[in-house]
């Protein structure tokens, strides 16, 4: 297996970190070209005649053929973005021009939010219809769905090469062939594939291809659109002005020649420097040697985390076509609770909806603990993660017994503990008015982003005062305990004070240490009643 672990100043610290297909950590060899790019080779491309914006011309340039040929595409073919989403957007913008009403647009029950919502809103604009691929249950696409949905009527096919929850790789050259036939283009989410698994455009057959340099060791804000020339010919630009303009009149502007014609404004050449070094980093070790250690290292993981009591695996039981991503639920333990006691123990890993809230609801799944793998990963990695996991599970245990027989004293509890303390479990396990009011005078609902808990709290007035309040959601165990404190704790109190009810009231009510990244669990039940009572 691959030993690189000191290539990474930030893991020097003892951090594992598990969170790889949110955003991976960085290589000196990274952070140094950043450096030495501000240091020595700083000036805007392009316009300057002076040796300085020559040399960063230079290297800009030789960026985009890196690039280029690291996926296997010409140098016209590779435009830089912010990063996968954007790449995305002026996709959806430009070829969501040609779209007519009745149209349809296919995508896949497993797509991260970022490969839905900016076709959903081409979809309202010009009336075209999404259809989504369904996913069976062994967490794979359903091809003989697929031929069905894909028809005469479909324009764009656009599908997550691999998923950021299932880990599962979709058969790109397959679903390319279908959408050829029909005359519609193929693009590919490659945003969790290109870091892992060697990857040719022209051998996937695909139309577009998107990606982010921050999950493949470069830096943050600088992303690749692949796209076949004769199509980024004919399309309309997503941003206008700086350089990706040819001439310009009063009356009119023509555009640049490929890539500069979709890349307007100043570009973020740090970045563009940062992912060349992220792009010869991983030549160096090369990616068939890559995609081998995250194999093995899935491998291992998947059955190891097989003997942790009441863990559940979310995605392909093996790894064939599948990714270094390993998304679990535990009976009893909500995910967002589990990833901050992981925390507590110099974890990082990602709890949550891993912006893919349509999949977890076709699952009927609230949420999952994801524990993504990277080259830096070992398996002394894995072992530590599932040590960690039954540890939290047998003090949780303890804790359980504990309670029933009214043990735990403050001031007398395990890091676990803490986090699912008598009332907050009480309250979590057994709330107090979790229902929905039919009858009220208002009600609201609010969503922590963050994680995806929900609230919505309901309110009956008399005579300016609280005579029922309830609430209904679902989230963490810090999130519900504290709607079910807050609600229990206002019922018969005034309007006004209701109103002025501050932070420091719902920490009290908790009891417990409540950390940043926590916060917001904390108060969405405070923020949802303050936005109900805005109109009263």
């Amino acid at each position: 297996m691959i030993n690189i672990k000191n290539d990474f100043p930030i893991l020097k610290n003892g951090l594992i970190y598990l969170d790889n297909s949110s955003t991976t950590q960085k290589p000196v060899k990274v952070i140094e070209a950043i450096k030495n790019y501000y240091e020595q080779d700083n000036a805007n491309v392009h316009r300057g005649i002076y040796k300085l914006a020559q040399k960063s011309t230079i290297l800009y340039e030789k960026a985009h053929e890196v690039v280029a040929g690291f996926i296997g595409a010409e140098f016209e073919e590779v435009i830089f973005t912010k990063g996968t989403t954007e790449g995305l957007n002026l996709l959806a913008y430009s070829l969501g021009k040609n779209l007519q009403a009745g149209d349809e647009i296919a995508l896949t029950e497993m797509e991260h939010h970022s490969n839905i919502v900016p076709w959903q809103q081409i979809a309202q604009e010009k009336g075209a219809v999404i259809k989504f691929i369904p996913i069976t249950k062994e967490y794979r696409l359903d091809l003989e769905k697929a031929k069905e949905l894909i028809t005469a009527k479909t324009k764009i096919v656009s599908i997550v090469h691999m998923s950021n929850v299932l880990g599962t790789i979709n058969p790109v050259k397959e679903l390319a062939e279908l959408a050829h036939t029909v005359g519609a283009a193929m693009i590919v989410d490659a945003a969790q594939s290109v870091p892992h698994t060697p990857i040719n455009v022209k051998g996937l057959n695909c139309d577009f291809l998107v990606f982010s340099g921050h999950k493949m060791c470069g830096p943050t804000g600088i992303g690749v659109l692949y796209g076949r020339k004769e199509l980024l010919e004919t399309m309309q630009p997503f941003l206008y002005g700086g350089d990706m303009i040819s001439e310009v009149t009063f009356e009119q502007a023509t555009w640049n020649e490929l890539p500069w014609k979709f890349e307007a404004g100043t570009p973020n050449l740090a970045g563009a420097a940062g992912l060349m070094a992220a792009v010869e980093y991983l030549q160096e070790i090369g990616m068939e040697q890559v995609e081998t250690h995250g194999q093995e290292l899935t491998k291992y993981a998947l059955e190891k985390l097989s003997t942790v009591p009441g863990l559940t695996i979310i995605g392909p039981a093996t790894t064939e076509n599948r990714g270094p991503v390993l998304s679990f639920t535990i009976d009893g333990i909500h995910p967002h609770d589990l990833s901050e006691m992981l925390d507590k123990k110099n974890i990082a890993v990602r709890g949550g909806f891993h912006c893919a809230m349509p999949l977890f609801s076709k699952l009927v799944v609230d949420g999952s603990i994801r524990a993504s793998f990277y080259l830096y990963n070992d398996k002394e990695d894995v072992d530590h993660l599932v040590k960690a996991v039954k540890n939290i599970i047998e003090e949780l245990k303890k804790n359980s017994v504990a309670i029933d027989r009214n043990e735990i004293t403050s001031g007398n509890l395990t890091e676990e503990q803490e986090i699912y303390k008598e009332n907050v479990i009480d309250h979590y396990q057994h709330p107090k008015n979790k229902r929905e009011m039919l009858e009220c005078t208002v009600k609201h609902r609010e969503v922590n982003l963050l994680c995806g808990d929900t609230i919505t709290i309901y309110v009956k007035v008399k005579d300016k005062e609280i005579e029922e309040i309830s609430f209904t959601g679902n989230g963490c165990a810090i999130s519900q305990a504290s709607a079910s404190l807050l609600t229990e704790n206002l019922k018969g109190r005034s309007i006004e004070e209701a109103k002025n009810i501050e932070e420091k009231e719902v920490f009290s009510l908790l009891g417990i240490p409540i950390s940043h990244t926590r916060t917001k669990c904390a108060l969405l039940s405070l923020k949802t009643l303050h936005h109900a009572l805005e109109g009263i």
